[in-house]
């Protein structure tokens, strides 16, 4: 939260909105987005290794271009949010990193782990 400007001007309670709010938000953006590139290349998933990279690139694909959409959206259309000065940002997308970061970084990491039985590298 200190990466938007809520952090500083927005109340206890608006601060706590906004994070239920926003990561009620990112799970429908994540199933959503799991769901669509299940119905394009889902087939043999998570059983078959090709499918299963086809399956995270294509889910971090489109939660990270929803999510610029709606960083774009949002800040400079809505003018819904700010980023703090304390975002970085990305000079091309004009997008904060942290957001970016979070649909690279968490999808890869969840992926990762729920495909360890199906890849020979887990304990089960």
């Amino acid at each position: 939260m200190p990466l938007y400007t809520i952090w500083n001007e927005g109340t206890w309670g608006e601060i706590a909105f906004a994070a239920v709010h926003c990561t009620g938000g990112d799970i429908l953006i994540a199933m959503s987005a799991l769901m669509l590139a299940l119905m394009l290349t889902g087939r043999g998933w998570p059983f078959v290794a090709p499918t299963r990279r086809s399956v995270t690139v294509l889910t971090i694909l489109f939660g990270l271009g929803y999510t610029l959409f709606s960083e774009w959206l949002n800040i400079v259309i809505r003018a819904a949010w700010a980023y703090s000065d304390l975002m970085p940002i990305i000079p091309v997308l004009d997008a904060g990193l942290s957001p970016v970061l979070q649909w690279i970084v968490i999808p890869l990491i969840a992926f990762w782990w729920a495909s360890r039985p199906f890849s020979g590298h887990g304990n089960a």
